[in-house]
């Protein structure tokens, strides 16, 4: 009885992925008519979805098989992605060789969606097949249709890998898949690609199952991906580390990750911090300027001659220019080791100036409080 019920199932499972299949073949075969001339670039294959397909999920539909038809997966170089190349590069190196592993199957699948005006994103991930979790990372795509969050794996859709050589088979149960269901092979680094309420941690991905004794959430992963997308690269970074983080660092792929994460905003902080720096070195440099300006005005002794209220002016605005300066350069932060003395000699140097400043103030309240004369004493004797 147990062995029939197996069987019909197999059979009911093979049957509905037939019909997954001819559901999308009349779109597949109008995909299949793009010019050779346009696949060179992903602005070219988008620009043909969208003078051929009308609906979100036609238009989906056509990025991922595309990509799933006609990129084949490199299996010499599945250990050696190049994830440090720039996307462009990846895309195009992909296109020309009609080859790739995951990374180049989602940038593909990426810069296709979003140029034809789905929101897309590329999940970093580790997956689980058969039960045993990989030992490499893996990447795939989420793509918001009609309103809703799918998940798309165009590289476990476009065939499979047996010893050292890849069979090209179009698979669509990795085609617009709900991420309830995807979640027990496919577990993103940040748990925020989940989009669950209810999030697995990674442990449950080893599991295989929802601990039905850990603490109820509702997590809104809708609102956090909006607040996300208005973040900085560096505030993004910062914050995926720290749910991964919580989420538990299970296996290496997991803490390389997380330690990817941290150097990269680390690095972004700087980069802003620099521009900071720059900033605020560009402002010294002209309130310098005004300084030696206001010496050199009081050297030739005041000519030609102001209203004494207009020198007061003169060299209030030389304090403010120096006091923002140093209130600025406190403020700048971590620069890195490359620019720590030249943060260290400017500070030094604020500060230096700003006595100056003092000094020239005492000078100038005392010239101001005197008579005609006494102000013709002072600037003759001054050196």
């Amino acid at each position: 009885m147990k062995n029939s019920l197996v069987f019909l199932l197999l059979v009911f499972a093979q049957l509905s992925m037939g019909q997954v299949a001819n559901e999308y073949l009349t779109l597949d075969k109008k995909m299949n008519k793009i010019p050779d001339s346009l696949t060179t670039t992903t602005s070219g294959i988008a620009g043909f979805i969208g003078s051929n397909f009308k609906t979100e999920t036609e238009k989906i539909r056509a990025v991922f098989y595309w990509t799933a038809a006609n990129i084949s997966y490199d299996v010499p170089n599945r250990n050696e992605p190049n994830y440090l190349d720039a996307p462009e590069v990846k895309i195009a190196n992909a296109l020309k060789s009609r080859k790739g592993v995951c990374i180049h199957y989602a940038e593909i699948f990426n810069d296709i969606a979003n140029k034809a005006g789905i929101k897309t994103y590329i999940i970093p991930g580790y997956t689980k097949q058969a039960g045993k979790v990989d030992a490499i990372s893996h990447a795939w795509c989420a793509s918001r249709v009609d309103g809703k969050w799918f998940l798309f794996d165009p590289t476990w859709g476009s065939g499979y890998v047996n010893g050292k050589t890849f069979t090209k088979k179009l698979n669509n149960a990795y085609f617009k898949v709900e991420p309830k269901k995807l979640i027990t092979s496919h577990m993103p680094f940040d748990y925020l690609w989940q989009f669950l309420n209810s999030p697995w941690t990674n442990q449950e991905f080893y599991d295989g199952k929802e601990d039905v004794k850990k603490a109820k959430v509702n997590f809104d992963y809708q609102t956090e991906i909006e607040a996300y997308e208005k973040l900085s690269e560096g505030d993004k970074a910062f914050q995926a580390a720290a749910r991964i983080q919580k989420n538990g660092l299970k296996n290496n792929l997991i803490s390389e990750e997380y330690d990817s994460l941290k150097k990269q905003f680390t690095a972004l902080n700087q980069n802003k911090n620099v521009e900071k720096l720059n900033v605020t070195i560009a402002n010294y440099n002209e309130a310098i300027s005004f300084l030696n300006d206001f010496v050199m005005y009081r050297f030739k002794k005041f000519k030609p001659t102001v209203a004494d209220d207009e020198l007061k002016n003169m060299l209030q605005n030389i304090k403010d220019r120096f006091t923002k300066c140093k209130n600025d350069i406190y403020e700048v932060g971590s620069v890195g080791e490359e620019n720590k003395g030249l943060l260290f000699n400017l500070k030094s140097n604020i500060n230096l100036n700003m006595i100056e400043v003092e000094k020239q103030e005492t000078f100038l309240k005392e010239y101001l409080s005197k008579g005609l004369i006494g102000r013709k004493i002072m600037l003759a004797s001054q050196r």
